[in-house]
């Protein structure tokens, strides 16, 4: 799991269309889920204050702030503010930022952000980013593709054919997220793939080079994360080995604690690897809506 995530304030805002205030530190250092809206603090309750969250002042804040006499307010908010640890203070409803509040936020640099969202819709819209980026992750060796809608990583040993089966597979239409490296994060229970910063629609051929799939084949040919719904791991083939020739035997591999399907396709010249590929995706599809085809042969022949 991740325990920390610090984003530029920029990045940060421009994710979720919030206006910048008080830029403070310039980042925003993640390491809680929840958003908090301090009233309880501002009554003067500190006891249980998490200041690693996210606070959101909304109307009721503001205005019980409003009503505060002014020495006790300056008081409330300067010591909320005294905890270095919260990673900034959002503002809805485009509401006006008091005068106590920035002169508090330039003694520990807390950012201030605004937004003319409602309450409730910040939050939520907190609460869906915070998971994203506080998932649990991992990197893996290998390519993910979006073959025929289905979320595709292709793993194998390096030099087995992983960016050249890629590679056929875009020239058919399909799409690249990652080639080499992917980072896998667990979102709601479900596994996201995308493609590090640095390496995105990048791919290296073994005797050709580095080239750019999104500039050579055009942003039709790539998409920045996808849900992985199937491993394909593709190994070289070794005579004498039963490989699964009716599909029966289901095989799968756990990532972050969640199974995917997996199937293991020998390589050998002559095989179309793009082909069989695609029929996998298809054929996963099937099955996802409870389609068999090796079921339904099997009934067929016994039913004889």
């Amino acid at each position: 799991m991740n325990e920390q995530e610090t984003i530029l304030l920029d990045s940060f805002c421009t994710s979720l269309d919030l206006e910048i205030v008080f830029a403070g530190r310039g980042k925003v250092t993640l390491t809680s889920y929840s958003v908090t809206r301090p009233g309880l603090q501002l009554a003067g309750f500190f006891k249980y204050f998490d200041s690693s969250r996210i606070l959101v002042l909304g109307n009721s804040e503001y205005e019980f702030m409003r009503d505060l006499p002014p020495d006790i307010r300056r008081e409330r908010i300067e010591t909320l503010l005294s905890y270095h640890e919260i990673p900034c203070i959002i503002l809805s409803r485009d509401l006006p930022v008091l005068q106590e509040l920035i002169e508090a936020a330039r003694k520990t640099g807390c950012p201030i952000l605004r937004t003319e969202k409602i309450t409730t819709a910040i939050m939520n819209d907190l609460f869906f980013y915070l998971n994203e980026k506080l998932a649990p992750s991992m990197t893996m060796h290998g390519v993910l593709m979006d073959v025929s809608g289905v979320g595709i990583l292709l793993t194998g040993h390096s030099g087995v054919g992983k960016s050249e089966t890629a590679m056929e597979l875009i020239k058919r239409g399909h799409r690249l997220v990652a080639d080499d490296s992917v980072i896998i994060k667990r979102v709601s229970e479900q596994l996201v793939g995308t493609s590090p910063e640095t390496i995105r629609y990048f791919m290296e051929l073994r005797g050709i080079g580095i080239i750019n799939i999104k500039n050579m084949y055009g942003s039709g040919s790539i998409l920045n994360e996808k849900n992985i719904e199937l491993v394909m791991e593709l190994e070289n083939w070794e005579e004498g080995k039963a490989y699964d020739r009716l599909g029966e035997g289901t095989l799968y591999e756990t990532i972050l604690g969640i199974k995917v399907m997996k199937h293991i396709i020998p390589v050998k010249p002559g095989r179309n690897l793009s082909i069989i590929i695609e029929v996998a995706a298809r054929n996963f599809r099937l099955k996802s809506m409870g389609y068999d085809a090796a079921q339904e042969l099997i009934s067929r022949t016994i039913g004889r």
